[in-house]
């Protein structure tokens, strides 16, 4: 694979945020010549598909700028300096959707789009939920609805778009491919 490898020749920073960074580097690609990268530095995210005793999935849902609407997701959240995964994951659980859990499964993590992003999602499972007594405080500058929807509504919301980002999409049809293989 080395045969692929492109090599860092400079890099500069252009951008620096509370969320991403954004670089300009200078490539040398495996043919010689040089190219140009712009690269997002993210400090990773966690995911979590969470399933209540009436076997519906927590979602949330939020305005997302980026895509000027509305949409449906799993809870998720970004990870905070020197803070592993798992700990992340019970957090955002926590703020965004008032359960909690004791029981966190790691299904896998993935790269959100690594054409330009370093962006690493942990995506995980519980189906032990507890409501908590005393709900979570949101991030001051977030704004969600929670809602819980069986697996046939989260299907119909990927239908009308009303889901329409990769990792909910993927929890969705994590639950369809689970429900198959135990029939």
């Amino acid at each position: 694979m080395n045969h692929l490898k492109e090599t860092t020749k400079s890099s500069e920073k252009l951008f620096s945020g509370r969320i991403i960074d954004l670089y300009l580097e200078e490539v040398e690609l495996p043919n010689g010549k040089t190219s140009t990268r712009e690269i997002i530095k993210h400090p990773g995210a966690v995911a979590v598909i969470a399933i209540t005793k009436e076997n519906k999935i927590v979602m949330v849902q939020q305005y997302r700028k980026a895509m000027e609407r509305v949409l449906v997701e799993i809870p998720a959240g970004k990870l905070e300096k020197g803070e592993q995964p798992d700990v992340t994951a019970k957090r955002e659980l926590e703020e965004e959707t008032g359960y909690t859990t004791e029981s966190l499964q790691h299904l896998l993590s993935f790269y959100t789009s690594p054409g330009f992003a370093d962006e690493l999602v942990h995506l995980y499972f519980t189906e032990e939920l507890e409501i908590l007594t005393e709900k979570a405080e949101l991030d001051e500058d977030e704004f969600v609805d929670v809602l819980e929807v069986t697996l046939e509504e989260a299907q119909e919301m990927i239908d009308n778009q009303r889901i329409f980002d990769a990792k909910t999409a993927y929890a969705v049809q994590y639950l369809q491919l689970k429900l198959a293989l135990q029939k």
